[in-house]
């Protein structure tokens, strides 16, 4: 062969072979397409590194690449995005695994397809000009405590601090202060004498010398001490309904969360910030990435849930909810599934 006509052969060949890799890269994991391709994730909390996959998914496209057309809706806190999903508006919530149990002690069913994080991540600070009398979780009883709203994962982890001192739920009063700037104000306001609160905003209010920071559990020691050896935190988690009658649209929205926390395990503090909102940092780039590296050991490496977890968290949920304990022995197994994690974890390495 001519020599400039076998070297335009060569080039042309690999020319071919890279559009087919970069076509190939983009395509759905799934076989088939999403029955529903526009969907709306309700959240409480964007922000919140409780809900990072999420973030992640979104910033990088995966959602897109499964051919979906993702809505993500924010709200002031986990329960409030519940209630978005039980009332139609929502497809998914991007929430607290403890739900999925909750509601099934109501005859309510939701499952979880993706868990997000294995530690709960949250942490209670104790305001500055009280914490010099805080001596142990019992000086909790009276107290005006910040959650992100009532009934979220951070009440949960409040209630089941004041258990574990065999105080009832309601010792200290719950107030609603939202997950970003809202807390930081109620807490700088005097509004709350404590507030339970995840990251970034924790970081901020311990760096700032808002609060004392009394019981974390960003920690493993922490977390174990309160949840037990094994647990779930945040998860994505839908229907059975919806599930039943869109397995292609779940597994899409699977793949696109598999593929995020992928990513996180492979990524650094300033990788994952140089890809998120610059409002995300509250105006404090260097804290936000101080802020993530203490929560790396908080997410899930894979995206599947154990039995082993759903006990822990039904253990933890007995100790306080009068439906769980009034229910008895319920179906964890119904409050989960790693069918569309697994077949995920097949095709992404």
């Amino acid at each position: 062969m001519h020599e400039p006509l076998r070297l335009r052969h060569i080039v042309a060949r690999i020319f071919f072979a890279l559009v087919t890799w970069l076509a190939l890269a983009t395509v759905p994991l799934h076989a088939a397409p999403p029955e529903k391709s526009k969907l709306t994730i309700a959240v409480g909390g964007k922000p919140l590194f409780y809900y990072l996959p999420l973030s992640v998914a979104e910033r990088q496209g995966y959602f897109k690449d499964e051919g979906l057309d993702v809505t993500i809706t924010d709200f002031p806190g986990g329960s409030k995005a519940l209630q978005s999903l039980i009332g139609g508006s929502a497809d998914f919530v991007s929430g607290a695994y403890e739900h999925t149990i909750a509601l099934q002690a109501k005859n309510q069913f939701i499952r979880s397809v993706v868990v997000q994080g294995r530690y709960a991540g949250i942490a209670l600070g104790i305001r500055k000009d009280k914490a010099a009398n805080f001596r142990s979780m019992k000086d909790l009883q009276g107290m005006k405590v910040g959650v992100s709203a009532p009934g979220s994962s951070t009440h949960i982890f409040l209630k089941a601090l004041l258990a574990r001192e065999g105080l009832p739920p309601d010792a200290a009063a719950a107030i609603g202060v939202g997950t970003g700037s809202s807390a930081v104000a109620a807490v700088r306001s005097g509004n709350v004498d404590a507030v339970a609160s995840l990251d970034p905003v924790t970081t901020q209010l311990e760096t700032a010398g808002d609060v004392t920071v009394v019981y974390d559990t960003r920690k493993e020691s922490d977390q174990r001490a309160l949840y037990g050896d094994d647990y779930a935190a945040a998860v994505i988690y839908t229907t059975e309904a919806f599930i039943e009658q869109n397995p292609q649209t779940v597994q899409a929205v699977v793949n696109a969360m598999v593929r995020a926390l992928r990513w996180i395990q492979q990524a650094t503090p300033d990788q994952i910030a140089d890809i998120m909102p610059k409002e995300y940092y509250g105006g404090n780039e260097a804290l936000y990435r101080q802020a993530l590296a203490k929560n790396y050991a908080s997410f899930s490496p894979d995206g599947r849930m154990t039995l082993a977890a759903a006990q822990n968290v039904h253990k933890v949920l007995a100790t306080f909810d009068p439906a769980v304990q009034q229910a008895g022995k319920l179906d964890l197994e119904r409050t989960f599934t790693n069918r569309f994690v697994d077949a995920a974890l097949k095709k992404i390495p």
